[in-house]
């Protein structure tokens, strides 16, 4: 009996071992993150120049292995997040050095479909407006996908998992939210970044973009102050 039960109790053990691991794992991406983005999120794309076969078996892995229905919501949304910026990462090589990504298709690098993923091709426009804001509606994807721009919401110099998701994103909003290069959030009018205005339905769901800054601002911003939107400044994030 003992013997049936210590075997069980084994099969169980793998069972969910299997249930609870990752469908994928991110830790290349991790490695490359760490060296070659400073914590500001300064790129060094000299650095992932030198490590591009590196990165092109990273984003073969994310091509050969898409999120399926048995994925957590987590997951899969952290899935779609490294995409985004791995294959931004990617674009900006294949065209680099470059001043800015408007310097790719005349402006619209984001409607490229170079992405291959699952045997479709998707452009970055497809992953962020056509997967992770219908799928995954929360507007704190806006800090975490990066455009490789100076006003963007910086990269991440931490892949993104199930796990981590969660904490990260509301780090990134709050460091976005507090950060006086992106938004100044002093005085009358306030001034903060076309993102608020661009993606505003997103902001907006349940309240103004005032509420939705105010849940992670050090400064309060009071709810009858105007709202003005800084120049977007496209320079490469190097």
């Amino acid at each position: 009996m003992k013997k049936v039960l210590a075997v069980f109790l084994i099969i169980l053990s793998i069972a969910f071992t299997r249930d609870n691991s990752p469908h994928i794992d991110h830790s290349s991406w991790n490695e490359l993150l760490a060296v070659n983005v400073s914590d500001n999120g300064r790129v060094d794309y000299n650095g992932f120049k030198e490590a591009s076969d590196k990165l092109k078996i990273y984003t073969n892995k994310l091509s050969k292995n898409p999120p399926t229905n048995d994925w957590s919501k987590s997951e899969a949304m952290a899935y779609w997040i490294n995409a985004y910026n791995a294959f931004t990462v990617s674009l900006i090589l294949k065209n680099y050095p470059l001043n800015s990504i408007m310097d790719i298709n005349d402006g619209k690098a984001w409607d490229l479909k170079f992405i291959q993923i699952g045997g479709k091709n998707y452009s970055l426009n497809n992953i962020e407006h056509d997967i992770l804001r219908v799928k995954y509606p929360d507007p704190r994807i806006h800090f975490a996908v990066n455009c490789a721009a100076q006003s963007c919401p910086k990269l991440n110099n931490e892949a993104f998992t199930a796990e981590n998701l969660e904490l990260s994103l509301s780090r990134l909003a709050n460091e976005f939210i507090n950060n006086d290069s992106k938004n100044k959030l002093s005085g009358n009018p306030i001034k903060v970044s076309k993102l608020f205005d661009w993606y505003k339905e997103d902001f907006t769901k349940k309240g103004t973009v005032i509420d939705y800054i105010n849940k992670y601002s050090k400064t309060k911003v009071a709810a009858s102050t105007k709202v003005d939107f800084m120049e977007y400044n496209w320079d490469l994030n190097n």
